[in-house]
């Protein structure tokens, strides 16, 4: 084997490899380089049919990566829905998802009778993320899940929760704290600070609240 042909079959790899990821940004990225290799590979060789198909291919590709990369901060595309503890669709998330929650959330244990907030992250009709908290002393709100589905875990969906919304600070907080035992945090991301061994967000304060104060 030469290494025109090792490059050909780097490029396939890669193809095959990006069809089984879940995330679907890093699923584009990887298809795009397998594409661009085999587009290199195939004009090398002169399989014109391969490579206007792998340019075609590409196209696609990049035209599906700018959007998800021109969206991923933009609050008509995500959208926070307040649903109650004992919803019927916040309790089938919770169990479809229970085996991936676990994995990142292992101190998350569900109680709907519990005294909580509970908010969905949506793209359109699909779920991308789940956030739940409880309130304590002090004007703290203390999250006891933050969870992402796999196909966005490569994005900040809890942004549109924490920072571009007011669900917090409508309600009085002042503080977010991120949940016990997380793993893989991503908050320092959205502005959060670290404190011990969690995260803290400082929330600027409500409206209302500065509005009695003058």
């Amino acid at each position: 084997m030469n290494w025109l042909e090792l490059v050909g079959w780097i490029g396939s790899a890669l193809l095959i490899w990006s069809l089984l990821q879940t995330r679907i940004l890093r699923l584009r990225a990887l298809n795009l380089v397998g594409c661009l290799i085999l587009i290199g590979y195939n004009a090398a060789v002169q399989v014109w049919p391969m490579v206007g198909l792998n340019v075609v291919l590409a196209v696609i590709n990049v035209w599906y990566l700018r959007k998800l990369l021109a969206t991923r901060h933009d609050e008509q595309t995500y959208r926070v829905v307040e649903v109650g503890t004992g919803d019927a669709f916040l309790a089938h998330t919770l169990r479809v998802h229970g085996a991936d929650i676990a994995r990142f959330n292992p101190d998350f244990h569900w109680d709907p009778a519990a005294d909580r907030s509970a908010f969905l992250v949506v793209r359109a009709d699909e779920v991308v993320g789940v956030v739940v908290s409880h309130a304590e002393a002090d004007g703290v709100a203390q999250i006891d899940l933050d969870y992402v589905t796999q196909r966005f875990r490569d994005f900040t969906p809890g942004e549109f929760v924490y920072r571009r919304s007011r669900l917090f600070t409508d309600r009085g907080f002042r503080r977010v704290v991120s949940p016990p035992g997380m793993v893989a945090p991503y908050y320092h991301r959205l502005g959060f600070r670290p404190e011990g061994d969690a995260y803290v967000l400082d929330l600027p304060e409500a409206a209302s609240d500065a509005v009695r104060q003058r």
